[in-house]
């Protein structure tokens, strides 16, 4: 109303006044339902989550929650139990992001090559199977693939005359087949963006500068590099992100075991509240968690992103 009555006051026609108001009208109109959900499941279970991370919350006693303050955060980032949750939470990112990404670009660039149509067509359907399954049936199926006496795993390895390997009942073995499993799940989804990417060179230069060289790394570096790199930051972000909250698959194949091996933070924060039922203490490892991740996102895109 103040808007309007401005508007007329500077001496726009009262007809353009109004046809302004009943479109801002049919824009908010449009967007009030996103905005609506939006806030439903999004921002108040996070303005809950910080609330709760400020008091003694336990479920058993719900009756009383006093107001402790950064108490929670403080016993979080003392507990050596939740910097070994966090730092086999990295180890898998570091083990498994770069494989994801090397193989990945890797599919991309021969997926990427003229000819053979109907078979790269097939193989851009096949990759989409792994990331489209769901993450407890994807544990589901690694459990029954690394079985120690029936598992595909250990048939194969027994082809070339290699003795069965104990996976989930060894820890260190245990930590390697969700490694494993989580690059089997989520190359396909690096191929396809970075395939993405690759269609966003332009053919006359790409073709120019395979005349130029035959070397498949120049032309990579200098030509098909900088307009990937959009892809590849957002590759960064988002299996970051994905992995640093990884739960499904994890608590599905191996429980978090043998012992704590592969007790990942999503896994503790969720043993915390749901078993401790301390949903005080979860609810700060959760917000420090989310902290970690925005940084991460934040460095990946000062140091990695680049306007093409």
């Amino acid at each position: 109303m103040l808007q309007k009555t401005q508007d007329l006051e500077r001496g726009v026609p009262e007809e353009t006044v109004n046809a302004g108001t009943a479109s801002r009208g049919t824009m908010f109109s449009f967007l009030s339902p996103a905005v609506i959900t939006l806030a439903v499941i999004g921002i108040a279970p996070l303005v809950f989550a910080i609330w709760t991370s400020m008091r003694d919350y336990n479920l058993t006693r719900l009756q009383r929650t006093p107001f402790v303050g950064l108490e929670n955060y403080a016993t979080v980032l003392t507990d050596s139990v939740f910097w070994d949750a966090m730092g086999r939470t990295f180890l898998l990112l570091i083990l498994a992001l770069p494989v994801q990404i090397a193989a990945g670009l890797g599919i991309a660039l021969i997926l990427h090559r003229p000819g053979l149509t109907f078979l790269k067509t097939i193989a851009r359907l096949s990759l989409v199977i792994p990331m489209a399954t769901t993450y407890a049936v994807v544990g589901l199926l690694g459990q029954i693939m690394f079985n120690l006496k029936y598992g595909v795993v250990n048939q194969l390895l027994g082809f070339v005359g290699i003795a069965p390997v104990n996976w989930l009942g060894h820890p260190t073995n245990a930590f390697a087949a969700i490694v494993f499993w989580d690059v089997w799940q989520w190359t396909p989804f690096c191929a396809l963006v970075l395939l993405a990417g690759l269609t966003t060179v332009p053919g006359e230069i790409e073709e120019a500068a395979r005349l130029e060289t035959k070397s498949w790394w120049t032309v990579l570096r200098y030509v098909q590099l900088p307009f990937l790199i959009p892809g590849l930051t957002a590759v960064l972000i988002l299996r970051t992100a994905d992995t640093l909250k990884q739960f499904d698959m994890v608590f599905t194949m191996t429980r978090g075991g043998p012992g704590s091996s592969t007790e990942l933070i999503s896994l503790l924060i969720q043993r915390v509240g749901f078993r401790a039922f301390d949903q005080g203490l979860a609810s700060a490892q959760a917000m420090i968690l989310l902290v970690i991740t925005i940084v991460l996102s934040r460095l990946y895109i000062r140091f990695f992103y680049r306007e093409v």
